[in-house]
């Protein structure tokens, strides 16, 4: 396994990882593109996300789905306490990132974010398919784990505090420039920032080593003993 420098080296699957398993029987690929493009092609094996990309109630809402909505959907997609999943998508990590930090949020660690995902995949020639999994059903208990997320009030509470708001949206977003809508520009008071897309090489689409990422994230103030809320 290539580690990069990384703390944490389990939390990826690497290309060549995942082409030696495409056979193993207990193992869910995940698709985290849109439908379309899953329709289009994708990994033999994979299943597309049911539902919101990011696994809110649904579109608008600001909450990742509730325990019962999460239960069935992972069971829909074959997904239960203790699947292996390899997580991957078109977006530099964006979506199967997401769905990597759900999982763990509902109690569900065995899940790791194919590394430069579909981009990679289709660069180093593996196979790809327009034929549809239908997984059998399965069985999601969700135990919800709440050290996973920051609740506006410990938020309220960190920016007084020691603690570190990463605010990782786009430039745009942070200058307030682009508000996504919202009835508020901006950012967080005290919060520092560094875009997402400064974590991911732009060519190979994989996450950047440590030693790249290790002086980014202390430019702006991220160190190991910091504790940290991102957004």
């Amino acid at each position: 396994m290539t580690d990069y420098g990384y703390a944490r080296p389990d939390m990826l699957a690497e290309t060549q990882w995942l082409a030696a398993h495409l056979q193993d029987d207990n193992l869910r690929i995940v698709d985290c593109d849109t439908r379309d493009a899953y329709r289009r092609a994708h990994i033999p094996g994979a299943v597309p996300v049911r539902g919101h990309h990011y696994l809110k109630e649904k579109e608008g809402a600001p909450h990742i789905m509730g325990p019962d909505q999460f239960a069935q959907t992972m069971g829909e997609m074959g997904i239960g306490d203790d699947t292996p999943v390899v997580a991957y998508d078109g977006f530099s990590g964006l979506y199967a990132t997401r769905f990597w930090w759900a999982l763990h949020y509902y109690g569900q660690t065995n899940v790791r974010v194919l590394n430069g995902g579909w981009d990679a995949w289709l660069a180093e020639g593996r196979p790809v398919t327009n034929a549809a999994s239908r997984p059998a059903k399965a069985t999601f208990a969700p135990q919800a784990n709440e050290d996973m997320i920051a609740r506006w009030e410990q938020v309220q509470e960190a920016i007084a505090a020691d603690t570190v708001l990463l605010d990782v949206r786009s430039d745009a977003e942070w200058t307030g420039e682009n508000n996504r809508g919202t009835k508020r520009g901006g950012r967080i008071p005290g919060a520092v920032h560094l875009e997402w897309l400064n974590y991911v090489d732009p060519k190979t689409k994989k996450f950047k080593p440590a030693d790249e990422l290790r002086p980014m994230f202390e430019q702006v103030g991220v160190r190991p003993e910091c504790e940290v809320v991102t957004y």
